[in-house]
């Protein structure tokens, strides 16, 4: 609790001085907050993959798969869940049409640019390594993923010997070097979370947030704000757990969420909190966690959906209960694909809005106030793999 108090002090400290406009603190803090969010990064990568090699091979690829089922289960209840809440609360809301001039007005160049990149089939491609140090270069956490389930898994199905034993202990020792960092960063953080709200608090105050398009974020944000407070406590209440005890225990990973905006980058300290805070089995949240960081993104299948349909609607889409349905099924299928970086939600909402036609214009309006959203929907995704790494140690402990 006192390092929760501790966070939360450096929260409001960090919101003061952002909103006191000096140029050149501003610019500290963007320095010091770009410091903390490369170093998180440079951590989650080993992370996840040493988690997953070291739960396969410690444990077992057939003693896993209940954690694995659980996961999964879990991941997609939850993520329909967030969908569906988008969904309900567009058609309660009922965004209008932009006028037709702002849609002209969009800043149409970096959208356009992007575009020109993008492909959801390459993005799918790419999953599949052709170069085992490529994934690594470039942090592709699906390509990782594949690799530390295979190499996992073969040190699981290796006959017992003396070269696997030292394999195995040469990489939990490199896992145990790697939790002492981070507890190392976790103990400076505080430093970095008054960078983080000071850099938040001095976008808002230049104007980030437009009012234009105030039902859509209405509906964006009311809808993570209903699975965070809503939903999910409902998900654990239903499992005996006590929300409240829950949230308390990670709170330090949804606030280092809200401000990295990368659950990628978020998940050294969601481990830590989980297994040290919440008391999570070491085989389920090294096991569980390094999935939902890369799968369980139910902040995203919620913005996904409700822009598309926004955007759609905006280019005379007819909204009719089987559009919207179709597109839950899109939107949460996109974000189990999705990777767990800064604005991945907004790329790939990008991608699936030019495969249609949709006018990709308006996600240029959208995009000065992504900031906002992305905090907010990180959080929501680290506060689901919490949840759902906690119902699954709850019920694997009980069987």
């Amino acid at each position: 609790m006192k390092k929760v108090v501790i966070w939360i002090g450096a929260l409001v400290i960090g919101a003061v001085l952002g909103v006191l406009g000096i140029h050149p603190l501003n610019q500290l803090m963007e320095f010091v907050a770009t410091i903390y969010t490369r170093l998180f990064q440079l951590l989650a990568v080993p992370t996840i993959v040493l988690a997953v090699i070291t739960t396969f091979a410690t444990f077992g690829s057939k003693g896993s798969g209940r954690i694995f089922g659980k996961t999964m289960t879990y991941t997609l209840l939850t993520t329909f869940a967030a969908a569906a809440v988008g969904a309900l609360l567009y058609v309660l809301i009922a965004p209008g049409n932009l006028p037709v001039a702002d849609i002209s007005l969009a800043d149409n160049s970096r959208i356009t640019t992007l575009d020109s990149q993008l492909s959801y089939y390459d993005h799918i491609l790419s999953v599949i390594p052709n170069n085992i140090l490529r994934p690594v270069l470039e942090g592709n956490v699906l390509s990782l993923l594949l690799l530390a389930f295979a190499i996992g898994i073969g040190l699981a199905k290796l006959p017992e010997s003396e070269n696997k034993a030292v394999i195995v202990k040469g990489l939990l020792g490199l896992q145990d070097l790697l939790f002492l960092l981070i507890r190392g960063l976790i103990w400076t953080l505080p430093l970095g979370i008054v960078a983080f709200s000071a850099q938040l608090s001095a976008q808002i105050s230049a104007g980030v947030i437009a009012d234009s398009i105030g039902k859509y974020v209405l509906v964006v944000l009311g809808g993570n704000f209903i699975q965070f407070f809503i939903v999910l406590p409902l998900f654990l209440l239903a499992r005996g757990l006590n929300p409240i005890h829950v949230l308390e225990r990670m709170m330090p990973a949804v606030l280092m969420a809200l401000f990295t905006k990368s659950s990628a980058a978020t998940l050294p300290v969601t481990m830590e909190s989980a297994e040290n805070r919440l008391g999570v089995r070491k085989e389920v949240s090294r096991f569980v966690l390094p999935i939902c960081t890369t799968i369980n993104m139910n902040g995203c299948a919620a913005f996904i959906l409700v822009t598309s349909l926004f955007v759609m609607q905006n280019g005379g889409t007819p909204l009719t209960l089987g559009t919207i349905l179709l597109w839950i099924l899109i939107s949460v299928v996109s974000a189990i694909g999705n990777a767990g970086v800064p604005m991945g939600c907004f790329f790939l909402t990008l991608s699936l809005m030019s495969g249609i036609g949709a006018p990709v214009a308006i996600l240029g309006i959208i995009l000065p106030i992504y900031t906002i959203i992305d905090m907010v929907e990180t959080a929501e995704n680290v506060w689901s793999d919490s949840c759902v790494c906690a119902m699954t140690n709850h019920d694997t402990a009980a069987q």
